[in-house]
């Protein structure tokens, strides 16, 4: 079984949206900063794809914004 945690923070406010059937789903992006630096002395960060669903979808919209501080475990 796999099994992922991450800890970064949204790129951009995220928007409730409903599907044909009336489920409550959202989608953003969490930028998450990588432990190393690259070639070029830099930090660089992954952007990660998340979808939340239902009631979890509603909190999520609700009380964080752009640049909020998450943690995602799925």
């Amino acid at each position: 079984m796999n099994k992922v945690c991450l800890v970064g923070r949204l790129t951009a406010k995220p928007e409730l949206r409903y599907t044909g059937s009336n489920v409550a789903y959202t989608r953003f992006t969490v930028a998450v900063n990588r432990t190393f630096t690259g070639s070029n002395g830099q930090r660089e960060a992954d952007f990660i794809g998340i979808v939340a669903w239902r009631r979890q979808a509603e909190n999520i919209c609700q009380y964080l914004d752009k640049g909020s501080l998450v943690s995602i475990d799925g």
